[in-house]
């Protein structure tokens, strides 16, 4: 199993400055707004562009991320990430126009983020079981932590050394990642082993072949000596995942989560800012949200590796989406500054409480090998709402002339992303009891136990615990 401490702590280091350096970085890049409105003469629309080409440009190029740390290694895939996202601020501190930006502010850079994202995020994953969700409380804190330090020096760099200048020191910054891939020591899990291919034809691979595969761990560069239909099958095998219905259940509820908290971070300094809330206390609101954002990631990870609600991760995070998403519908009518203040409390806790627990969620659901690979889909699926939820939302508050429409469609958008998965558990839960009820518990166990090849089609409708119980069980039958 995986060591739980150790050189993990130093994985979750590396993921804490990827997070800062992808995340923070990309939060940051909304304080160059007004520099390059002002320099390029360009209206607020067209400049908003930027930001959301590298939102999406990241989520949308996250598989790709998961790939190369797959097949080649999660540090060369890192290390290249560090390169491109630096190559591209350091190219838009020489930008004369705001599409040059588009290309290597957003696309550029976004690419160079999506290949260290996902991969960081999924080697905590395979370092840790026990604690899993405290290690992603503390990795994916780095967001909260270095947007709350950055923003005011990216603001003084601007000051002393014009947008162009502090471009070029965040591109310096930004090589911190090559640093961060070095540290990302590949580890071998018995699970990977399961996973390692087999080919159906006997003759197609050798004996020996077949061994040294189950040997290698799949984060290795299994494109050295293999034909072309071989690796098509490998790759197929790492997303045979999106095939089931509990993952399928999670990309649909996930699409309608990103969708919801994304237009609450554009909107929010604006919405205040049309109650009659000064320019300095709309500000102070943003640094709430991210400061608490930062507790909910650690808290939150914490209580949810305790025995008492380690099994009940699953409602943690429905519960933890659920509330982001009544907060938003609450929030039309605070309209003075000490209303803002508890909303920005609640809403920072549980949006970093849902987020520090995604990729668990994920483990969860697809096991701990295929994990790189789920998280870069599930990444990917934050990408469209994304790019589409703000513009949605700044039309309804062009047509309505209130952000009321806005926040009720981002709150009912949660609320449906976690009433969803509710319904998925609940129909789960149902199906299993009968199941049992059908064969017998001992009949179940004794049809496993006798036809390994029945376990897969009953392991594909459950989720990764149900394999672990059921294998637990299976054991203690065959000893008896």
């Amino acid at each position: 199993g995986p060591p739980d401490g150790g050189w993990g702590w130093m994985i979750v280091a590396g993921c804490f400055l990827v997070t800062i350096c992808t995340r923070a970085v990309t939060r940051c890049i909304s304080i160059f707004f007004v520099e390059f409105q002002a320099y390029f003469g360009q209206d607020y629309a067209r400049t908003a562009w930027i930001h959301s080409i590298v939102d999406c440009a990241t989520m949308l190029c996250a598989p790709l991320g998961s790939l190369i740390s797959n097949h080649v290694s999660c540090q060369v895939g890192i290390m290249l990430g560090g390169l491109l996202a630096s190559t591209g601020l350091i190219l838009s501190s020489f930008a004369t126009s705001l599409e040059h930006l588009y290309l290597s502010l957003g696309v550029l850079t976004g690419l160079g983020f999506a290949l260290c994202y996902s991969p960081a995020i999924a080697m905590v994953g395979k370092y840790f079981n026990k604690r899993k969700a405290l290690a992603y409380g503390i990795a994916m804190s780095g967001s909260g932590i270095g947007t709350f330090i950055l923003a005011p020096v990216v603001q003084l760099l601007i000051e002393q050394f014009s947008w162009r200048g502090a471009l070029l020191i965040l591109g310096g910054f930004v090589l911190n990642l090559c640093v961060c891939g070095a540290l990302m020591r590949p580890i071998s899990l018995k699970e990977d082993c399961k996973t390692a291919p087999e080919f159906p034809e006997q003759n197609y691979v050798p004996e020996t072949e077949k061994q040294d595969l189950k040997r290698m761990s799949i984060c290795s560069p299994l494109i050295k000596l293999w034909p072309h239909e071989r690796l098509c099958y490998c790759s197929w095998k790492e997303y045979d995942f999106l095939l089931m219905p509990g993952f399928m259940v999670l990309a649909v509820s996930i699409l309608f989560m990103a969708y919801g908290c994304s237009p609450l971070f554009v909107y929010l300094v604006p919405y205040a800012l049309s109650v009659g809330v000064s320019h300095h206390q709309a500000a102070f609101l943003m640094s709430i949200l991210g400061v608490i954002d930062i507790i909910g990631n650690i808290t939150f990870g914490w209580l949810t590796d305790r025995r008492c609600l380690k099994k009940h991760r699953y409602f943690c995070y429905l519960f933890a989406v659920g509330m982001d998403g009544l907060c938003c519908l609450f929030l039309p009518v605070l309209q003075s500054f000490p209303l803002l203040v508890p909303f920005s409390f609640t809403f920072g806790y549980f949006d970093g409480a849902y987020v520090t627990l995604i990729p668990v969620m994920t483990a969860d659901v697809v096991g701990t090998s295929l994990l790189s690979s789920a998280l870069g889909v599930v990444y990917f699926l934050h990408a469209i709402p994304y790019l589409v939820s703000p513009p949605v939302a700044g039309w309804l508050v062009d047509t309505t002339g209130s952000y009321t429409a806005s926040f009720l469609l981002c709150g009912f958008s949660m609320i449906f992303s976690s009433a969803l998965l509710c319904f998925a558990r609940l129909a789960k839960k149902i199906k299993r009891t009968h199941l049992r009820s059908l064969t017998g518990d001992t009949a179940l166990k004794q049809h496993i136990w006798t036809n390994g090849a029945i376990a897969y089609s009953v392991t594909a409708e459950l989720d990764q615990r149900d394999v672990e119980f059921l294998a637990v069980d299976t054991n203690s039958f065959s000893n008896r």
